[in-house]
């Protein structure tokens, strides 16, 4: 029995004074005291600009690489602050890279297989439900034999979804997943994730802890419950999903305004 059922009540992420290094300047903090807790099936999205380190978090939180300092539990348990240790609880979380960043030289099929054959060991007979499922749900299968370079951008985003989700997580972190989508796909994406969130689509069960880093927050105002703006080094919880509109801060407003009509 794993820690959150003993402690149904214990944070599925918690941040206590933690700094997070600049992956361009390494050595030195993009992000300074961050002090967050994420209730496990809770759906947030860190708002903010390019370079206010939105990237280099979600990759501390998936134990890409260690935080600069202060502490950071996943479920309860105290992560190493490098090292292999606790790849298992690791595992609970799944990222989703912004453009997917596919191996080029593997099909679509090859790439959403590839954590079930690399951390579990399965060989390709094992595995083929388990891909097949996820292919089907992330509207991929006409094109699983495809190299990722032969396909548009935003098939490959859902490539990176579905390799994520392939482990089954029970938090998904997402890079920027509407990032230059036409409306089509910007609508499935959406609806994918409401679907995640409830416990629905891709991964029957329990509702999915989400963490989702934009730069537009228009698209998430009545999705996510949870926001917060990453800023001048410094991470700020802005409240749940009423409180935006009453929100006096300009990169917050500049955010949710709506363009220019055309003229």
């Amino acid at each position: 029995m794993d820690d959150a059922a003993i402690h149904p009540k214990t944070p599925a992420l918690e941040m206590t004074a933690l700094a997070v290094e600049s992956r361009q300047e390494p050595g030195s903090a993009i992000l300074e005291d961050v002090n967050w807790s994420v209730g496990a099936g809770e759906y947030w999205v860190l708002g903010g600009m390019h370079g206010a380190g939105k990237s280099d978090f979600l990759a501390m939180m998936a134990g890409l690489a260690p935080p600069l300092r202060g502490g950071f539990r996943l479920f309860g348990r105290e992560m190493p602050a490098a090292g292999g240790q606790f790849l298992s609880e690791r595992l609970r979380i799944g990222l989703v890279f912004d453009g997917g960043q596919l191996f080029q030289q593997l099909t679509i099929e090859e790439n959403v297989a590839l954590p079930l054959r690399y951390h579990r060991g399965l060989a390709r007979g094992d595995i083929g439900n388990s891909v097949k499922t996820m292919l089907e749900a992330a509207g991929l299968s006409p094109f699983a034999g495809r190299l990722p370079g032969t396909v548009g951008r935003a098939w490959q985003k859902r490539a990176g979804l579905a390799r994520a989700l392939v482990l089954r997580p029970e938090i998904l972190l997402l890079d920027n997943p509407l990032g230059g989508l036409d409306s089509r796909h910007l609508q499935w994406w959406l609806g994918a994730l409401d679907q995640l969130s409830a416990g629905r689509g891709f991964l029957e069960g329990g509702a999915m802890t989400l963490v989702v880093a934009a730069d537009d927050l228009r698209p998430w105002r009545n999705r996510a419950a949870h926001f917060a703006l990453l800023q001048k080094r410094r991470f700020t919880p802005l409240g749940r999903q009423p409180q935006l509109a009453g929100l006096a801060d300009p990169l917050v407003k500049e955010m949710l305004a709506e363009p220019p009509a055309a003229v």
